[in-house]
């Protein structure tokens, strides 16, 4: 079974097509969506359109969809965060934001013991972003691979050697996988990395070969840049997209 699992789109529509005309060229089984398709971004219609035709076969909510969708007020949020969120709940569609609304809370345990979650399996809004809260979740959890995202960085924890990580340097990085050992894998994020790679992230998981890759493609970050600054979106949303910060 191969699946390809993505994350954190916030409404970039030149990154998310870049991402689906990469995974067209592969051939996977199933397709699974990790939340935050909203925020930031200046397209949360378009957005929201193309995963309704990808239809995913198991997706969850992120903390923008639930602002915007208008199930929280996003008052833990900043203050540019924010304006992006109310901005994007006056834009969205009601059929577009009666989706988000439908949207799943994680964490969903799919087959083969993989579990997904946006933040921490216990608590969805949880940022991992350590060491020490990757071996809590991986000591307390059943499953053997659990994805998550909310942090934009990619990353892969494991049990083995005592406990480890690797964080995926290149645009392609493979790993092998062990079934003597439990997994924590971030994809990164699709429409605004921040491990200072500005392209577009995601993995592949094929549990036949017991292989996880983490992928990157470039992407018209001027169109998406454009589009925040016209939109009169706050700047800081363009020009971090080209730091991939």
């Amino acid at each position: 079974m191969r699946y390809f699992i993505f994350s954190d789109i916030h409404a970039n529509l030149e990154a998310f097509d870049a991402v689906l005309s990469a995974i067209a060229e592969k051939q996977v089984d199933r397709i699974i969506f990790l939340g935050d398709i909203v925020g930031y971004g200046a397209q949360p219609n378009e957005v929201v359109d193309r995963l309704k035709q990808l239809k995913p076969d198991a997706m969850i909510r992120g903390n923008h969809d639930k602002v915007i969708a208008g199930i929280e007020d996003g008052s833990g949020f900043r203050d540019l965060a924010l304006t992006s969120a109310m901005w994007s709940r006056l834009q969205i569609r009601p059929d577009n934001k009666a989706y988000l609304r439908c949207m799943p809370q994680g964490p969903i345990t799919l087959e083969q013991e993989i579990q997904i979650s946006h933040g921490s399996p216990h608590d969805e809004d949880f940022y991992i972003l350590n060491h020490w809260d990757a071996r809590q979740i991986l000591h307390r959890s059943e499953s053997w691979i659990v994805f998550y995202g909310h942090t934009h960085l990619p990353m892969i924890y494991s049990t083995e050697s005592k406990f480890s990580q690797h964080y995926p340097e290149d645009d392609e990085c493979c790993y092998k996988l062990s079934e003597d050992n439990q997994y924590l894998i971030n994809p990164g994020s699709v429409g605004q990395p921040r491990d200072l790679n500005p392209k577009a992230s995601f993995a592949i998981l094929d549990t036949d070969e017991k292989i996880i890759c983490i992928k990157r493609v470039g992407y018209d970050i001027r169109a998406t840049q454009r589009k925040i600054r016209e939109a009169g979106l706050p700047t800081w949303h363009a020009d971090r997209l080209a730091a991939g910060r």
